[in-house]
């Protein structure tokens, strides 16, 4: 096991937001959205972070690497329900050579919902581990929330 980001529950810990809206579809039988959903809902914000980072994902994957996710941590607080505004705050950290982490906090109207953790390593197009690009040491000082 990797985990070793621990997720905050105050979004002052987090270098950048991304709000999303739930959907009908992502309902379970209990009215709330399905744990499953959850995972999407990580990977859109993280997607973002690079973006907003200036390092859009198909741009990184065009240079030969992916930034693929060993392991999956997410912590269900209180359950989202359908149409609600989610801010998921994110943050990069614990970097080594090889994997970084990346810590989340999901709130809607600032009550924490769900926090999670997941790790990534970088690979080549066939698969085989590369060393961890050099900009993401930029993203562990962080950015400005956005």
């Amino acid at each position: 096991m990797r985990l070793s980001l621990q997720p905050s529950t105050d979004p002052a810990d987090y270098h950048f937001v991304h709000q999303i809206r739930t959907r009908f579809a992502e309902t379970d039988a209990m009215g709330v959205i399905h744990h499953a959903s959850y995972l999407p809902y990580l990977e859109q914000a993280r997607v973002e972070l690079l973006r907003h980072a200036g390092h859009p994902y198909d741009e990184v994957r065009a240079e030969g690497v992916d930034l693929v996710v060993l392991e999956v941590y997410v912590r269900y607080r209180q359950p989202l329900r359908f149409d609600e505004l989610v801010d998921i705050w994110v943050t990069v950290g614990a970097l080594t050579a090889t994997t970084f982490q990346v810590g989340y906090l999901l709130q809607v109207e600032g009550e924490t919902r769900a926090t999670a953790v997941s790790v990534h390593g970088a690979v080549a197009a066939e698969g085989r581990p590369v060393r961890m690009l050099p900009w993401l040491a930029g993203l562990v000082d962080g950015l400005e929330p956005g």
